[in-house]
């Protein structure tokens, strides 16, 4: 009997299933995910201090002196700046592709392995480069930014492999809302190590961790469930009989069709579109609220903290619900990725347009960007995951395509709002935002007409058409 449309048509277990024998609770695939989560801990030590308008009265705040004086400062100005906090994705921009295509061919763990271990390698190198010269500090940072761009695409290209259709959702949002956790805790943790240490301590610190997980990823970690070490049978079973018919091994990329799926683009578009929001909201909203609001959130490190909770939170809570729904009761995996889609763009998108007409009170604001980036964590489970459904065997190469366009908004979109708020007048900040809201909108739509759930002709051995 032919299943009716917008039903599930995973090719799991022809078989009776495993499900009863290979359960989550400290299998190889779950810890695969924890593994990789703490390798999206990473610390945010950029913040930007910009000057006030005289629209809202200013917020008294306490200003706590830092114990520990003895760091150096640089008189760098605001140009400068600018050049060193975008050379990083300058270099990560340039490793998202050929990231994706080496993980399809060296595999995955290799690759991110040493990527992250250069990137930290690099942080421990920051401050001497910053005493050599602001030349030394730029490259740095790009080369922090070349190892780190091979991570996304080298983790997608691994769960190509460890990842069942139907718990893609759980496991990706499980290791990618590491990212969101790591700036949680870091942010805070930062702000105490200056305050009792020294700045340089937060790059050695955070440098030193980074290069320990290397030698627990190299331990713990294999690039397929074939060549892990101490995986059940019943485990190894259950991913590899899941997967089988969905994976290609042609041994060149078929870049041209890959090149000209429309699926492929809406991922483009809804990933370009999401970052440009995500950027200004989380970029340019604190902005906006320490020149327009003169209430510096960034002076509480529980406020700076709390909308990349929710979004954490969001991302694991989503994994879960988007698998149930697709898993028990029997939604298309093109419905959930559309449906989290439109969620995670549009309610940051409407969040946004609100902003501008908060008036002066601070702590709407600071609700509204709780709320935007919450909000966002959707996404996680709709389009950020979706190269693993059109393409398993291709993911890598395709999180790199798309990666590398949704890398674009983190270099122009903050110099476009620059631009367009020379006076800082809530007029021209209401202008950023409608920008920001109708690209985000629109990048739902075109996600919402062009995607799709199944396994395209072009990625898979013999051309034939699978559904998932």
């Amino acid at each position: 009997m032919e299943p009716e449309e917008g039903e599930d048509r995973t090719p799991l277990l022809k078989e009776p299933r495993l499900d009863g024998a290979v359960p989550a609770c400290c299998s190889a695939r779950y810890n695969l995910a924890l593994v990789a989560l703490v390798d999206m801990v990473e610390p945010n030590t950029s913040l930007t201090k910009n000057t006030t308008s005289n629209v809202c009265p200013e917020h008294s705040s306490t200003i706590n002196t830092p114990r520990n004086t003895t760091g150096k400062k640089y008189s760098w100005d605001a140009d400068t700046q600018g050049w060193i906090l975008g050379s990083f994705f300058y270099g990560y921009i340039v490793t998202q592709i050929p990231g994706g295509y080496l993980a399809s061919k060296i595999g995955g763990k290799l690759l991110l392995g040493f990527g992250v271990f250069g990137t930290s390698a690099f942080t421990l190198l920051t401050p001497l480069a910053a005493d050599l010269g602001v030349g030394y500090l730029i490259a740095v940072r790009a080369l922090e930014g070349l190892g780190e761009g091979v991570t996304f695409p080298a983790m997608h290209s691994m769960w190509s492999s460890w990842a069942p259709p139907l718990e893609r959702s759980k496991l990706l949002s499980i290791s990618y809302a590491g990212a969101q956790l790591g700036t949680v805790v870091s942010l805070p943790l930062s702000g105490l190590i200056c305050y009792y240490m020294n700045w340089v301590y937060v790059f050695y610190i955070f440098g030193a961790l980074g290069v320990l997980w290397f030698f627990f990823w190299m331990w713990l970690v294999s690039d397929t469930p074939d060549t892990h070490k101490s995986i059940s049978h019943a485990e190894r079973e259950y991913i590899l009989s899941s997967l089988k018919d969905q994976l290609s091994t042609q041994k060149s990329v078929p870049w041209r069709p890959m090149l000209e799926s429309l699926p492929l683009w809406a991922i483009v578009v809804a990933h370009f579109s999401y970052n440009w929001t995500f950027y200004t909201l989380l970029t340019l909203l604190p902005t906006y609220m320490k020149e327009i609001l003169r209430f510096d959130a960034q002076e509480n490190g529980f406020l700076s903290a709390l909308p990349y909770f929710g979004c954490w939170l969001c991302i694991i809570l989503s994994g879960q619900i988007a698998d149930y729904l697709r898993e028990k009761q029997k939604f298309s995996t093109v419905c959930v990725r559309k449906c989290f889609t439109l969620i995670g763009m549009i309610g940051p998108a409407v969040f946004l347009v609100a902003a501008g007409f908060i008036g002066c009170n601070y702590a709407l604001a600071v609700a509204f960007v709780t709320i935007s980036t919450t909000l966002g964590g959707f996404c996680t489970s709709g389009y950020s995951i979706n190269h693993l459904d059109i393409a398993p065997s291709y993911a890598g190469i395709l999180l790199g395509i798309t990666n590398s366009f949704a890398t674009i908004p983190g270099m122009v979109g903050p110099v476009i709002a620059k631009s367009l708020t020379h006076n800082n007048t809530v007029g021209e900040w209401q202008t950023v935002f409608y920008i920001a809201a109708s690209i985000n909108l629109f990048g739902a739509i075109f996600f919402a007409l062009f995607a799709s759930g199944e396994v395209q002709d072009w990625a898979v051995s013999g051309y034939h058409l699978h559904r998932n």
